[in-house]
């Protein structure tokens, strides 16, 4: 019960998200929709200019945001310096959505273009235990801006939490960052419909708002996508929802349901086989008058009581073990013990515990029958088949399903981390390009080179784990009419290659001091040549945003985004343009700890108002992989407990097994049987259940896993060994479960049994 509680604990908390909101049924997030080479994609970047001609032109509209989490500002507000994540918001952020403000007028926050509104945790961060409400705030050392709001700390089930500060969306046009191009995707919109109207309705009407304000042939759609399902369904296939997080839901709810059964199972299957010890007693009370009915209110009540015990000692235990599971799934679930509606849905939950553990035991010994009881010819015994077999293969079947699971999903996740990623991520660390850093950027990489602790350093658009921008707005030399191949954008100023160690196929890497030109040079990835059926990619003219770029190189796929992704193509442009990040490594032969505090100084020297913030490169490759981690693990520790429950109750059931066989064993061993023939005898039966159960759940388990590996481009193959291995590994610990009270029961002395016969 412990188990399936934290379990559904999870699930309650996905199901939440931002589904405390009182507009939650009139807010929607504006998407695009696009056909790209005949397959319908979407997407949720959308140009800054759709959200407040949408207000303009539909009445529909009630209200808007945009949101963007782009930014990274340094904060000062005295001596206190520090970075945080920050969001630009429209004034009506705090109208559209439901955040608790601490101090603060909901309608007056953020009407000003110094506003500035901080979560609680960083109002304390900066100010202590001092109001901030009225204070100052420097970004950037520039810009003053007034605290205009505290917010209570953003809730963990949100897919704003992350936020630690929002800014007014007119600072954006003052920093020179706002456009109205129809054509630049950057960030997300929200809208509030007007009360009464519909989805449908609205987006009839808004669905070529892009189309006509391009002025060009895009067949570019928009819909809107209800807020229930932001979370839990944001998996789009070929322009329609398909899943998402809902999936991985589904998936633990059901372990949870069956943790559970196993568990009932278990119950069920010892109350039944003690039955002997309460035949009589269903018997006499039968004679004396007492309805079946009554009997099975009896036995039920007895179930729900245990369930009652176990429920409360669950309680305790999900309590106590609730920080190491928030640590396993990377989140802040908790028990809120004054919540009316928890307390009922756990009372709810152990009634329904008791009534389906209960059900079978009270069903089956009251129906026995009285003179056949206390004749004691009740019991059938060694029938081929019956209930308690049915429900020992229903609790393997169960247990060996999810021992295949568990394998598949920890083998696939393996998979990924294994992929060769196309570059060298040891000795590398990046950091983004903040305050003086693009300034001095010169001075920066020469004093790190001529110091020795770095052998190379590149600026680029983003960094190597990250894609920035792509789009499908790309020309070039035999470009078949009406391809719409959508590419990945890159950019770097020289000795890319060198730096991150990508394998050059063809040409080769930018350098500015020897080719000045190459500002406009460009390098395709492998995929990026396919696309545009280049035979002799070098020298071949690329034209994007307006620039014309020649490819001097082809480099080889590398991982950018998911591991289980195929590479898209990808342009990797020169130095004409903006770039965010530098990446530089290090020399090896100088350690890790002293090349860092050298760099630290260096770049403490030229940018003396910020802090050296720096990543290493395959610390941030190998938080690709942390989500699928936490599946693989939490599926391997729910697993580990289903079969270990199903072994407590096949322990249980040979013990009692053995016991009431025990006159049979002592008849047997003095008639001359072995300690093997006897144990053989006690575990056969067993055995061939889970042998049944392993071909029940090995056609399960392959269809469930098949539809698992479907969302994955990358996959492993579904090989025999892997059932093989689990049946055999399920049926040994089977074994080894009864086994143990099958030989104690052999070894026992025959005269102990017999004395009195």
């Amino acid at each position: 019960m412990a188990a399936a509680m934290l379990i559904l604990l999870w699930v309650q908390h996905e199901m939440s998200f931002d589904m405390f909101h009182h507009k939650k049924h009139t807010l929607y997030k504006a998407m695009n929709l696009g056909n790209f080479n005949g397959t319908l994609q979407a997407w949720d970047n959308t140009p800054k200019i759709l959200a407040p001609t949408l207000k303009e032109e539909f009445p529909e509209i009630a209200n808007f945001t945009r949101y963007d989490e782009e930014g990274d500002f340094l904060l000062t507000a005295g001596d206190k310096k520090l970075k945080a994540n920050v969001a630009f918001v429209d004034t009506a952020f705090f109208e559209m959505f439901d955040f608790s403000l601490i101090a603060g007028n909901k309608q007056q926050v953020l009407r000003h273009p110094t506003d500035i509104v901080l979560t609680e945790s960083l109002a304390k961060r900066f100010f202590g235990e001092e109001g901030a409400l009225g204070k100052t705030i420097k970004i950037d050392s520039t810009d003053v801006f007034t605290v205009s709001g505290v917010l209570a700390d953003m809730p963990g089930n949100s897919q704003f939490r992350e936020v630690e500060y929002f800014l007014p969306w007119s600072y954006q046009e003052k920093l020179g960052w706002d456009d109205k191009n129809w054509g630049n995707n950057s960030i997300e919109t929200y809208v509030e419909l007007v009360e009464g109207v519909t989805q449908t309705a609205v987006e009839s009407k808004i669905r070529d708002i892009t189309m006509r304000h391009l002025n060009r042939n895009e067949d570019i759609q928009v819909f809107l996508h209800a807020l229930p399902n932001w979370w839990l369904h944001a998996k789009f296939e070929n322009g329609k929802m398909a899943g998402g997080r809902i999936e991985m839901v589904r998936l633990f709810a059901v372990i949870a349901a069956f943790i559970l059964l196993i568990a009932c199972i278990n119950f069920m299957n010892l109350s039944t086989a003690r039955s002997e010890k309460r035949a009589k007693e269903v018997g006499i009370r039968k004679v004396a008058g007492a309805y079946r009915y009554s009997l099975i209110g009896q036995f039920l009540s007895e179930s729900i009581l245990i369930a009652g015990i176990a429920g409360i000692l669950a309680i305790g235990i999900v309590f106590i073990a609730l920080p190491s599971f928030n640590h396993l799934v990377h989140q802040r679930l908790s028990i809120i013990f004054n919540d009316i509606g928890l307390w009922l849905a756990a009372s709810g939950f152990i009634l329904f515990t008791g009534l389906l553990a209960g059900s079978y035991p009270a069903l089956s010994l009251s129906a026995f029958q009285p003179v056949k009881v206390l004749k004691g010819t009740f019991r059938k015994t060694n029938a081929f088949i019956n209930p308690r077999k049915l429900l020992v293969i229903v609790q393997f079947s169960i247990a060996i399903t999810l021992i295949i699971c568990t394998v598949v999903i920890h083998r696939q996740i393996q998979h990924g981390v294994d992929r060769e990623t196309g570059y060298k991520k040891n000795n590398v660390i990046y950091l983004q390009t903040s305050g003086e850093i693009d300034k001095n950027y010169l001075s920066i990489r020469n004093e790190l080179l001529n110091s020795g602790i770095a052998t190379s350093i590149t600026k680029t658009m983003s960094p190597m784990t990250e894609v920035w921008s792509n789009g499908w707005g790309v020309e070039w030399k035999g470009k078949p009419s009406g391809d719409k191949t959508s590419f990945e954008r890159f950019r770097a100023d020289e000795h890319l290659v060198k730096t991150v160690g990508l394998t050059l196929l063809e040409g080769r890497d930018f350098d500015l001091t020897t080719y000045p030109t190459d500002s406009t040079a460009i390098l395709l990835n492998e995929s990026a040549v396919k696309a545009m059926g280049f035979e002799h990619p070098i020298g071949q003219t690329v034209k994007d945003n307006g620039v014309d770029w020649h490819v001097v190189g082809v480099i080889k796929d590398f991982i950018i985004r998911s591991p289980y992704a195929p590479v898209r193509p990808m342009l990797i442009e020169g130095a004409k343009g903006w770039f965010g990040a530098i990446h530089i490594k290090f020399n090896e032969s100088i350690s890790t700890t002293k090349a860092l505090a050298e760099a630290g100084r260096i770049f403490n020297k030229f940018n003396p108002n910020y802090p050296f913030e720096y990543h290493f490169l395959d610390d941030a490759y190998a938080k690709k992989f942390a989500e699928y981690q936490r599946l693989g693990n939490l599926a391997a520790l729910f697993a580990f407990l289903t079969i270990f429950i199903s072994c407590l109750g096949l322990f249980g059931l040979a013990a009692y097994m053995a016991q009431n066989r025990t006159k049979e064993i002592g008849v047997r061993k003095v008639l001359g049987a072995s300690v093997f023939s006897v144990t053989k005898l006690l575990s056969i039966e067993f055995v061939v259940l889970v042998v049944i159960s392993c071909f029940l759940a090995f056609p399960i388990a392959y269809w469930a896993m098949d539809r698992f590996l479907q969302n994955y481009d990358y996959r492993i193959s579904l090989g025999w060994g892997i059932f093989l291995l689990s049946g055999i590994g399920a049926l040994a610990l089977a074994l080894l479960t009864v086994s143990s009270q099958a030989i104690k029961a052999a070894l026992a002395n025959p005269v102990d049994s017999l004395r009195n016969e």
